[in-house]
């Protein structure tokens, strides 16, 4: 069993549910900074949805390079451009949530528009977002906070009735799976759907084109090695890269930074802490 009590991470306390979470596709953890050691931190994509729900009145700012600019209650998409979070108090609290790319389809809508966007909770639901928040600042444990957000997205995602077509679940599943080392030409043999209809529709409700999302989590993968401190060149050929450039180049093109700079971002050495079942993504 995970425990809900406090634990120190490298910079945050860092807190997650006690028993397993009831909807699938779904990751919760709660994260505090007394001391905001970081004005301005880059955040590194990985393959989900993040919501961020900050307990109580705004303490920091998520941007991007496309210049949104939002806080309290802050969606990001798959890979968006140049994220980053920065300080305005010096403590802050927050619940983050991460949803697979069809999870969030089916509670948030929007896919097309949350492939590399950051917006505002309130633009997809509305009035609902800020009453979320403030039940969750008001709930005095973690505990009641996790069940109070699990609670709020299953009744979501029944009201809401969106679903996710077969086709697209599998080929989501395959690549986790093989941790993004598939052709997406053999996805759409799998399905006996065309490279058209494939992308058209696994874009529509996972938000980015089946290759670039095979591309994000074999990202995701290599960058946690190389955060483990692994070297470049295993690293690459262990995770399917031609070679260590065609690691770096991807290194830079979805976080903006050097595979050595990446590999220091704060972000992933508590990631073990914060989502410690991050190898085994959620289908």
């Amino acid at each position: 069993m995970r425990s809900a009590e406090p634990v120190r991470g490298p910079r945050w306390d860092i807190v997650v549910p006690s028993r397993p979470v009831r909807l699938p596709g779904l990751a919760m953890a709660g994260f505090s900074d007394h001391a905001n050691e970081y004005h301005e931190l880059a955040l590194v994509p990985h393959p989900a949805v993040t919501v961020l729900i900050e307990l109580g009145e705004p303490s920091f700012v998520i941007e991007d390079d496309l210049g949104a600019r939002e806080s309290g209650r802050v969606v990001s998409g798959l890979a968006p451009h140049g994220v980053r979070g920065r300080g305005l108090t010096k403590e802050t609290s927050c619940l983050q949530l991460r949803l697979t790319p069809l999870l969030a389809h089916e509670l948030l809508g929007a896919s097309p528009e949350l492939g590399g966007a950051v917006v505002s909770l309130d633009d997809l639901w509305g009035r609902d977002a800020v009453r979320l928040q403030e039940r969750l600042t008001a709930a005095p444990t973690w505990e009641e906070r996790f069940a109070i957000a699990e609670s709020a997205l299953i009744r979501r995602r029944e009201d809401a009735r969106r679903t996710v077509d077969p086709e697209v679940a599998h080929c989501w599943r395959r690549m986790v799976a093989r941790r993004g080392r598939i052709r997406v030409e053999r996805l759409g043999d799998e399905v006996g759907w065309s490279r058209k209809r494939l992308w058209s529709r696994f874009r529509a409700q996972a938000g980015l084109t089946p290759k670039r999302v095979a591309r994000l989590i074999r990202f995701d993968h290599a960058v946690h090695r190389l955060a483990a401190g692994q070297d470049a060149a295993s690293v690459a050929a262990d995770s399917g890269y031609a070679d260590q450039s065609h690691l770096h180049r991807d290194v830079v093109a979805f976080s903006g930074m050097t595979p050595a700079a990446v590999a220091a971002t704060p972000f992933l050495s508590v990631d073990d802490v914060a989502w410690p079942d991050r190898d085994r993504l959620p289908t």
